[in-house]
């Protein structure tokens, strides 16, 4: 297995980085290998601009920086995105590159985009929140909507996996091999289910 651990975060410290370069180490130990992208610290631009606006109308080809990435996830048989939870969401800067990276004609829009077709999608969301409250107020239900269902269902990539990581109240950090450990795990069901 082949798996793009993409995560989104400032700070190269970060819990959300940390967790990122030990699920890909992880992966690694199995045998598998694991490309690490690191949004921001590549210096990756989500701002949608008129090339892209050209390509989701079927009037321009996709600008070098998205074919290297749409490159990235060709190779990818799992594709993991780790982000942290910003305002009930994800960071513009993960949000930016799946509206310029699934693009029109290569993820969508015809029988011929089929670019996630195959290949595993897992989603690792760190909340600062308690369970309860994701619960009591139907954020988990809106995030899994806006994302599963909006984004990868549409474009025909299947969400594999999707785990909501509270580091509260109790904190993340005591307990991140045992989280890792998970997610590895969850991939590689994943995969083995797909190879049956």
């Amino acid at each position: 297995m082949h798996a793009l651990v993409l995560y989104a975060h400032p700070e190269a410290d970060s819990l959300t980085a940390s967790l990122s370069r030990r699920l890909a180490e992880r992966i690694r130990e199995t045998g598998s290998t694991a490309e690490i992208a690191d949004l921001a610290g590549e210096g990756f631009d989500p701002r949608y601009s008129e090339a892209d606006l050209a390509v989701l109308r079927g009037a321009g080809e996709a600008p070098e920086d998205i074919r290297r990435e749409q490159e990235r996830i060709e190779r990818a048989d799992a594709i993991i995105l780790v982000h942290p939870v910003y305002w009930w969401g994800m960071p513009a800067l993960l949000k930016g590159w799946l509206d310029r990276v699934l693009t029109f004609g290569w993820a969508f829009g015809s029988e011929d985009a089929t670019a996630l077709a195959g290949r595993d999608v897992h989603l690792v969301r760190l909340a600062g929140n308690a369970p309860a409250t994701y619960d009591n107020h139907g954020y988990r239900d809106a995030i899994r909507t806006s994302v599963e269902h909006g984004v990868f269902e549409f474009v025909g990539g299947p969400v594999a996996s999707s785990h909501l990581v509270h580091s509260a109240p109790e904190g993340l950090e005591s307990r991140l091999d045992e989280t890792v450990d998970a997610l590895v795990a969850s991939v590689a069901a994943a995969r083995a289910d797909a190879l049956v």
